[in-house]
């Protein structure tokens, strides 16, 4: 498939190098013709100097053929300006912009444009290394209303069955990641030491979840 990188700082180069990796044909856009340097030498895709809004840019970069494009500059208005452009303009299915202040990432959901914000992604990698048990938000559609939660299970969900924790209304067992292997969720499925849970819950019935599974006898 055809994807574009715009960028090619340090996630850039790597996301470059990872597509053409797995077979994807790729070609990367910076305004800096020096940042090429960043990919291998032996590297396979297209490079353009430019600015990823330019529109004869990204038309020299084949948007028309793109499957998908990546914004990962290291600024947030660049980003979404290109992911925008990309999306309403020539029609690009997948669009990503990265993004680092993660209070903007609601307003661009809103507007169809998904989005990685790098400090919140970095606080919650550390969270989750630090709190093992705490609930994490995993995804959330656009809307809001409906999140993916992580949970490492304890208590009393050890050894009893993981049906308790669903709700037709408000909760439902996703996978289960056992012994790093994930597992989708199926009807009686009993709960082991280390299990980490994915659900989805509906936005107002996090809270009560969360004392569901922190419930320890």
């Amino acid at each position: 498939m055809h994807v574009i990188v715009v960028g090619c700082g340090r996630v850039g180069s790597e996301l470059a190098t990872s597509l053409t990796t797995a077979g994807h044909d790729a070609v990367v856009i910076d305004k800096k013709a020096s940042a090429f340097s960043r990919l291998p030498t032996d590297w396979p895709g297209r490079t353009l100097v430019g600015l990823g809004f330019d529109r004869d840019v990204l038309q020299q970069a084949d948007v028309d053929q793109a499957f998908a494009l990546a914004a990962v500059t290291s600024g947030d208005n660049s980003n979404i300006l290109t992911a925008r452009i990309a999306r309403e303009y020539f029609s690009v299915p997948n669009v990503v912009a990265r993004i680092y202040d993660p209070r903007r990432a609601v307003i661009y959901q809103r507007l169809g444009i998904p989005t990685v914000a790098t400090v919140t992604w970095t606080v919650d990698q550390v969270v989750r290394r630090l709190l093992p048990e705490q609930l994490v938000t995993e995804w959330s559609d656009p809307t809001g209303q409906v999140v993916l939660l992580e949970r490492a299970l304890v208590g009393r969900w050890v050894g009893r069955s993981l049906d308790e924790l669903e709700n037709p209304e408000t909760c439902r067992l996703v996978s289960v990641q056992r012994a790093g292997s994930p597992r989708l969720a199926r009807p009686g499925m009993i709960g082991q030491e280390g299990d980490v849970v994915y659900l989805a819950v509906r936005k107002d019935a996090v809270d009560s979840v969360a004392r569901q599974l922190a419930e320890q006898a």
